[in-house]
């Protein structure tokens, strides 16, 4: 499976995303890396299976073994953390604002990458996860490392991509079984 057979698997109605897809797939203001370890971190992140599947076999090609485990590395790490500080921000009480979180994160100290592209994956995983304190972490880490709005906005481009592409497939298989069946 592939990008390609992604875009093919879209239904008729949903031809701006394959479009989408393609042009994030080649997104231009973001390396090689950036660009396959957020496709990656996001696919991970909206949880389809083949849209993992297929996005993880072209990384593979694209991708040194070090850069693809980060991209995982940063979808497992902000699965997590995009839960527990989601709490934290709406329930709103400075308190748990000042606790120790008392969750392991040391991949966010070495990624096995250069700093600045696992926090664009993290960043753009925290799209897809919702999070509005990882967002405004991330993209001050992002821009204190230099990395310029463009590519910003690029790895959340990604993510609303991808994570459409996997909410489409998802609800075109479920349109397809039988109500009998989905009981």
């Amino acid at each position: 499976m592939s990008i390609e057979s992604l875009k093919s698997a879209l239904p008729d109605y949903a031809k701006d995303l394959k479009l989408n897809l393609a042009s994030v797939a080649a997104e231009a203001a973001l390396t090689d890396q950036q660009r396959w370890g957020a496709l990656v971190a996001t696919a991970i992140a909206s949880r389809n299976p083949a849209v993992i599947r297929a996005v993880e076999a072209e990384a593979q090609v694209r991708l040194s073994p070090e850069a693809l485990a980060a991209a995982k590395t940063a979808a497992a790490i902000m699965a997590m953390n995009n839960v527990y500080y989601r709490f934290v921000h709406l329930v709103g009480h400075d308190d748990y604002r000042t606790m120790p979180a008392r969750l392991r994160m040391n991949a966010l100290a070495r990624p096995g990458v250069e700093k600045a592209d696992f926090e664009l994956w993290s960043l753009a995983v925290s799209a897809v996860n919702g999070c509005g304190m990882c967002l405004e972490s991330r993209e001050q880490v992002l821009r204190d490392h230099g990395v310029g709005r463009e590519a910003i906005q690029a790895a959340a481009r990604v993510a609303a991509v991808v994570h459409a592409v996997a909410v489409t497939l998802e609800a075109d298989a479920a349109a397809a079984v039988p109500l009998a069946e989905a009981a």
